[in-house]
């Protein structure tokens, strides 16, 4: 909806913005491609042309996109009608993979949330509830909880950052983590003897809806975060060396974040006494997260997903109109390191 808005309101102001001038000095400059184009080599040609009674036709037809205005002034439109016809191609483009991207991130989350229905199920076996006896002592070592997270490289912060960031390729929530989680959760919330009857991985699945809602939005920084990504589409920036990569790196940076997080919940269980009763409470907290904001790890999944979407819209689009190998992307390297990486 937003998109749309957008691209009515460019309908709108079609007229206003191919009527802003620019001179062809400016014109050479913040370009995807190098050199002067050759409407500005030949521009003053052009505007003799213009001004003869033979170039009369050819003023009226381009007097829709903008640059009979300028063309008299011996300027160039900042953005013709052709330009911005482009830019609402583009949005099209761009909607569709967003969207595309978030059902793709959405129906992976619930396939991977299928496997915790299984654990779910488990804890209402009589097993579950028996070694899990709320009379039961044990060292924090020693329970499944601590053998995962307590050990001497959780001591040091700079081994718990490494070993945090490889753990999230070896299966981000394992077993353990999710049943005390689980078990956190309801000791926080609900009463004792409701825990058996109380579905956390339904509660997690509606969760998750409820932050896709706010994922599938675009809001104005997300919007902003685009029209950088065009500024520095620029030639002599070598964009694609780095700009492909940010994403990558944040959402890593995320991902051995979350898993910190968990491991620290299980130093302060340590923290509060070497001998634990029944299952280990975890006490999440806000804390716990960058700048004590746990909706700022929401925010820069939210941004991942749109500059991914971005990067591939922005490459499906300018080869759609200018065939694969064009100014945007004219060397193979760039190809395959927007594409690989969105």
């Amino acid at each position: 909806m937003l998109l749309g808005f957008i691209s009515l309101l460019l309908t709108v102001l079609q007229d206003r913005i191919s009527g802003i001038c620019i001179s062809t000095k400016v014109a050479y400059t913040w370009r995807p491609c190098s050199g002067p184009p050759k409407v500005y080599q030949y521009g003053r040609r052009l505007l003799e042309f213009f001004n003869s009674g033979a170039g009369e036709i050819a003023r009226r037809s381009l007097a829709t996109k903008g640059k009979d205005k300028c063309t008299t002034q011996g300027k160039v439109a900042f953005m013709t009608a052709y330009g911005i016809h482009q830019l609402h191609i583009f949005i099209f483009v761009l909607a569709i993979f967003h969207v595309l991207y978030c059902m793709i991130t959405l129906a992976l989350g619930t396939f991977k949330m299928g496997k915790w229905k299984l654990w779910e199920n488990e804890t209402k076996t009589f097993e579950y509830q028996y070694y899990n006896d709320p009379e039961r002592f044990r060292f924090a070592r020693e329970t499944s909880f601590g053998r995962r997270h307590l050990h001497f490289w959780s001591k040091s912060p700079v081994t718990l950052w490494i070993v945090c960031f490889f753990r999230q390729f070896l299966g981000s929530v394992t077993k353990v983590d999710y049943m005390t989680l689980r078990h956190g959760f309801i000791i926080a919330h609900l009463a004792p003897e409701n825990g058996t009857k109380f579905d956390f991985q339904k509660y997690i699945h509606r969760s998750l809806e409820e932050d896709f809602k706010v994922v599938v939005s675009i809001s104005p920084v997300i919007w902003f975060s685009a029209v950088l990504f065009l500024l520095s589409n620029t030639h002599g920036w070598y964009s694609y060396l780095w700009l492909p990569f940010i994403p990558l790196i944040i959402i890593l940076l995320v991902g051995t974040k979350l898993q910190m997080i968990i491991t620290k919940m299980g130093l302060r269980i340590q923290e509060r006494g070497d001998v634990v009763k029944g299952t280990p409470v975890v006490q999440p907290g806000d804390d716990l997260f960058w700048f004590g904001r746990p909706w700022f790890i929401l925010f820069l999944i939210h941004f991942v997903l749109f500059q991914n979407a971005f990067q591939l819209a922005f490459f499906a689009w300018s080869t759609y109109e200018f065939n694969i190998r064009n100014c945007f992307h004219d060397k193979l390297e760039d190809i395959i390191i927007r594409v690989s990486m969105g």
